[in-house]
């Protein structure tokens, strides 16, 4: 027989405006009112800074030099979002909001790919689901091009359940996602859906003529978004195309260009139990009480072979951090969405509970230490806290008050109006880290701003620098720090350490070190400032300017 999702009639449906409204509240907090933060966001916006002062849009550029790392579709779309957008808000905020809107497709996919394999009121519980999933909670409001990877594979999932029924629509969709993806982070997204079309067919429901369509179609929908980048790339610089294409890709994935020994091939096994909680246990739950006959039909076959591509070729890539276990929630959060079918009253009961009595606790402790930072009582967490972040300027504000009890008193009153039924374990699992995030983001993103953020460091520094100067040299500036001097002061620098940017006529030397040691560049140096963002005791930043210029005598 072929596959039919089950038909929407036999779930009752979690009313569309509370998912809306939880999605709103999950994904806004944090998008706006901070600088970027280092490593990642850091020099993420400083490319996107470069494309909105009229750098090319070919070569990704940081603080005026090539950087090959990624593809440029986030870079491209916050740089777009930011011009609209900027002001009102500061040029990072506005380019943070990508973020949000990558986010909400995600979503919109994600449960989508779940309405065409378990029926139509599932999508919303597959949304719910994803949304509740500890690992991505802090990565998915950064500036990163994670996630556009992560809408680009949830188009492409939502692609493959889509043939399944409308196979030139689906075709569209799985070639737009791995499009997306490959603009995003380069060769991860074609490699990994490639592998996933070749595999489906072992599964009856992808053995048929509908999918060969899907898969044409597929074709033609990635061809501009897998050529007309790197083709203009390498018409304008085949050496930078080789830098993007071997070292970047298979450099990084095949460890040839790594520093230092691979990474462990368990990364990822280690980290998706509290990374993929609660979708990874609800997964187990589902796959354990089907039939095994049933594991072939698209419910299970889909998201389970998604799910073993995507994490065997993370786990052999030499190259591992725990932001690159974005794209496995989706087929986890899809495998999960029937296991409320199944799931016994004592398991859904300890969801349920975890979630109030958890939630419970860390709104009593938020606001503890809301009162601590802000009123000074108690008076010793107070000095505590200060001595965390000594730049952080402490005082009540209306704004996160107002916003901060709001979001308590929605958490309150929607848990007392939530119905006995079998969903709502995973509606107040995904209502309680909305209201975790919303707290986190809106009472203390300012104090942890304060440690975080270059601009009180940069702005201290350009008190000190020589009134009239050739130009600044570095040593050892990480591309973070070469990023926020571009946006902040308009500062670049040429490096010392890199020939094809060093300049020997440089009469200001800036060094990037650790507190416990410096390393004095070798001439007529002296030192004219030292310092650190506050509360950083580990990085160290020295200016050094010349006891006499250059050819003197």
């Amino acid at each position: 027989m072929p596959f039919s999702a089950a038909p929407s009639d036999e779930q009752p449906a979690i009313p569309l405006a509370l998912v809306w409204l939880l999605t709103a509240a999950w994904i806004l907090p944090g998008l706006i009112g901070h600088d970027p933060w280092k490593p990642d966001e850091a020099y993420t916006f400083g490319l996107i800074y470069s494309v909105l002062h009229g750098s090319d849009w070919i070569v990704p550029m940081l603080a005026q030099e090539p950087f090959m790392e990624k593809p440029p579709l986030f870079y491209w779309s916050a740089a777009a979002i930011a011009s609209l957008l900027s002001p009102p808000f500061a040029p990072h905020d506005a380019a943070r909001l990508t973020t949000g809107l990558y986010m909400a497709l995600s979503f919109a996919f994600v449960a989508g790919a779940a309405r065409e394999l378990y029926g139509a009121n599932r999508g919303r519980l597959a949304a719910l689901i994803l949304m509740g999933c500890l690992g991505i909670l802090i990565r998915s409001h950064q500036l990163i091009t994670d996630i556009s990877l992560l809408t680009g594979c949830a188009a492409g999932l939502y692609g493959f359940a889509l043939a399944l029924r409308r196979p030139a629509p689906g075709g569209f969709w799985l070639g737009t996602g791995v499009g997306i993806g490959f603009m995003s982070k380069g060769l991860l997204a074609p490699g990994v859906f490639g592998i996933i079309a070749i595999l489906l067919p072992l599964f009856p429901a992808w053995r048929t003529r509908k999918y060969a369509i899907c898969l044409g179609v597929a074709a033609l929908a990635s061809a501009p978004w897998l050529s007309i980048w790197p083709l203009a790339l390498y018409h304008q610089s085949p050496a930078l195309f080789n830098e993007w294409l071997m070292t970047n890709n298979f450099g990084r994935f095949l460890g040839t260009n790594e520093i230092g020994p691979p990474a462990d091939t368990a990364h990822y096994l280690r980290i998706l139990p509290w990374y993929a909680l609660p979708a990874l246990p609800l997964a187990a739950w589902a796959l354990w009480r089907t039939r095994l006959n049933d594991l072939a039909t698209p419910p299970y076959a889909l998201p389970l072979t998604a799910f073993a591509v995507i994490f065997t070729v993370l786990s052999i890539s030499a190259d591992a951090r725990e932001l690159y276990a974005l794209p496995l929630v989706l087929p986890l959060a899809l495998l999960a969405t029937p296991a409320t079918d199944t799931l016994r009253r004592g398991a859904a009961n300890l969801i349920y509970w975890f979630g109030v009595m958890g939630g419970g606790v860390f709104l009593l402790t938020a606001w503890f230490y809301w009162s601590a930072l802000e009123l000074s009582l108690p008076p010793k967490l107070h000095e505590h806290l200060l001595d965390l972040q000594p730049g952080y300027a402490t005082g009540f504000r209306w704004l996160p008050f107002v916003l901060g009890a709001l979001y308590t008193i929605g958490w309150i009153a929607l848990l007392a109006h939530l119905k006995r039924n079998r969903e709502r374990p995973l509606i107040t699992w995904a209502a309680t880290m909305a209201m975790i995030w919303g707290l986190l983001a809106i009472l203390f993103v300012g104090w942890i701003d304060a440690g975080k953020s270059y601009r009180a460091m940069i702005a201290d520094m350009q008190t000190t620098l020589p009134p009239k100067y050739r130009c600044i040299s570095s040593l050892n500036l990480g591309e973070p720090q070469r990023a926020m001097l571009h946006y902040f002061a308009n500062i670049v620098t040429w490096r010392v350490d890199v020939p094809a940017r060093k300049r020997s006529d440089c009469d200001v030397m800036l060094v990037q070190g650790v507190a416990s040691e410096e390393h004095v560049p070798l001439g007529p140096w002296r030192k004219v400032w030292e310092g650190a963002r506050p509360g950083d005791k580990l990085e160290r930043y020295r200016l050094y300017a010349l006891t006499k210029k250059p050819g003197a005598r």
